[in-house]
């Protein structure tokens, strides 16, 4: 088999489903128990060993939890982009699973983003919305994503449908510039970056460390997700081939 070949390259491997499906099973469980420590190191650190904000006093806590979430709102585009390349240049086999699959996580740290944010904004800035350039692209971000989930919905076959939604995520990849450069860009509410910038962290180091090891265990939390949804939908696909074949089998047409 190509997967057992030696000579054949990683990527090669990589390509193969059942390759995957091997290496991917050993990798779940240690990232997830790495995961919960994260979590547990960086909760501990947010709730009990940082310092309130001088400003903002304990509000400045749910920036534990919208900061991370933001980061994983745009990696998780980020690793679609990656895939819907490999689907376009390479055929790459698993990339459209892995585009298809980021998309509902992706999605969903959107939307805790916008709902800590919105809470966060209250007592920060007196309202829990404004129709300002970072919080708009952010909410278009939403919207890119659930499009691109209600397309993948609307094909019964994967495999037709990853050229064109692949194209149209690439297409959206243009608001994440937006939502990145917003703050520099427009007068905005919410703060230029402070973690990730040329001149360093601005952030004293008991605000920047918890909020960094949540960086970490929010990072695990997608990958752990990730790969786990990766493996349903391979199963699932695996499930519908067979049925469709046994479904031509029982009408007496060739499979």
């Amino acid at each position: 088999m190509i997967a057992d070949n030696p000579r054949v390259g990683f990527f090669s491997r990589l390509a193969q489903p059942g390759y995957f499906l091997d290496w991917s099973r050993h990798m779940i469980l240690p990232l997830a128990a790495l995961c919960a420590v994260f979590f547990a190191l960086g909760l501990w650190f947010a709730f009990f060993n940082s310092p309130a904000d001088y400003q903002m006093g304990n509000t400045v806590r749910i920036m534990y939890i919208h900061v991370p979430n933001a980061w994983l709102s745009q990696f998780a585009y980020g690793v679609m982009v990656v895939a819907s390349i490999g689907s376009l240049v390479w055929r790459h086999p698993l990339a459209d699973v892995a585009a298809k699959t980021a998309a509902p996580l992706g999605a969903t740290f959107t939307a805790i983003m916008l709902i800590t944010g919105a809470i966060w904004g209250r007592p920060t800035w007196g309202t829990y919305w404004v129709w300002d350039g970072r919080l708009t692209s952010s909410l278009v971000h939403l919207f890119i994503y659930l499009g691109i989930i209600a397309l993948w919905r609307a094909f019964d076959d994967p495999v037709r449908a990853a050229r064109p939604i692949a194209i149209i995520t690439l297409v959206g990849a243009i608001n994440i510039p937006i939502i990145k450069f917003s703050v520099d860009w427009w007068n905005v509410l919410p703060q230029p970056a402070s973690v990730i910038r040329a001149g360093g962290p601005t952030m004293p180091a008991a605000i920047l460390t918890p909020l960094l090891v949540m960086f970490g265990a929010y990072t695990l939390l997608f990958l752990v997700l990730h790969l786990a949804a990766m493996r349903t939908e391979l199963a699932r696909r695996r499930i519908t081939a067979l049925q469709a074949r046994t479904a031509r089998s029982q009408a007496g047409t060739p499979a």
